[in-house]
């Protein structure tokens, strides 16, 4: 997981998967080998990619990355229950279609429906906009959270990811002249229909292990210094083998290692931990749970785990 970092460049498509690991790593982004494979497979063969995880893996992230590195736009579609196809795709302007209406009949003229159903009254959604032209070449199209969505419009989809085309009822079916790359993204809260998927080439994105994570959070926070990287890293992965109702992310490893650095912390205490569990825990029930003397026993478990290795 990382962020992109420089100015935007158009940049070709990666032709191995050795410079897909490069092209995300000049972008910060430190990515398995694993998924390397699956986006440069993605980006050769034109194919969708479904990324599914926990939150806070840095699937959102890669297509922020990917647009960054390769000089496209980025198009995102935030997905939530009760999205539908005029949201996603687009909407008529009805306030200007009355308007029109209004200014024609103070003039004397007729308005037919093929003077108000046109591109000047069309409001661009994520869909439609992931269809039209780009600059720099076809943009990246985010899908994001696609479990939160109902399964008529994951049904709906089918025809924007098979076809790279949206249909609009009114001005018919727009096709885009090269298809978008399209990631898509669930946070596993409901199962995805398998049609769906059929259409995307699948990734898994788990934890990283704790060097995969180090090697993050020193591309992300590279002014924290290495012990205190290792002792944050090293508490994180404690925490998420706790009983806990929901385990810290790496986005969070990284938050929490931007506000010790903001506080000047130099080594974890007790304390410090105290202080700041939210930054890495989002529910109360949790944060009571490693309170006190939990985070000093997890501590004291997590340097002596450090000492040995």
């Amino acid at each position: 997981m990382g962020r992109a970092k420089g100015e935007c460049c158009v940049t070709l498509v990666p032709a191995t998967i050795d410079a897909t690991e490069t092209l995300l790593a000049d972008q910060g982004y430190v990515a398995s080998r694993a998924l390397a494979t699956v986006v440069f497979l993605s980006l050769k063969l034109g194919r969708p990619l479904f990324l599914e995880g926990e939150a806070g893996v840095g699937k959102t992230e890669i297509a922020k990355t990917l647009a960054h590195a390769l000089g496209r736009r980025l198009i995102r579609l935030q997905c939530y229950e009760g999205l539908d196809a005029a949201s996603a795709v687009a909407e008529w302007n009805f306030a200007a279609q009355m308007v029109a209406i209004r200014a024609a009949e103070t003039s004397g003229n007729a308005t037919s429906r093929a003077d108000l159903f046109t591109e000047d009254f069309l409001i661009e959604r994520p869909l439609l906009a992931a269809m039209r032209p780009q600059p720099g070449g076809a943009p990246v199209l985010l899908i994001d959270e696609i479990d939160r969505t109902d399964e008529p419009f994951e049904a709906f989809l089918l025809e924007a990811l098979s076809e790279a085309q949206v249909t609009i009822p009114e001005l018919g079916t727009i096709r885009a002249p090269e298809p978008p790359i399209v990631i898509l993204t669930s946070n596993r809260t409901r199962e995805v229909h398998d049609a769906l998927k059929r259409r995307c080439l699948y990734h898994w994105v788990d934890y990283p292990a704790f060097g995969r994570e180090l090697q993050i959070l020193q591309a992300r926070a590279p002014e924290a210094q290495e012990a205190l990287s290792r002792e944050i890293v090293a508490f994180v992965q404690r925490l998420r083998r706790e009983d806990l109702f929901k385990r810290p992310g790496v986005a969070e490893t990284i938050d929490w290692a931007k506000c010790l650095l903001a506080l000047d912390v130099i080594s974890l205490s007790p304390e410090v931990i105290a202080d700041t569990l939210g930054a890495i825990l989002k529910y109360q029930d949790d944060i009571q749970k490693i309170q006190g003397s939990e985070a000093k026993r997890l501590l004291e478990t997590v340097r002596a785990e450090l000492t040995s290795a």
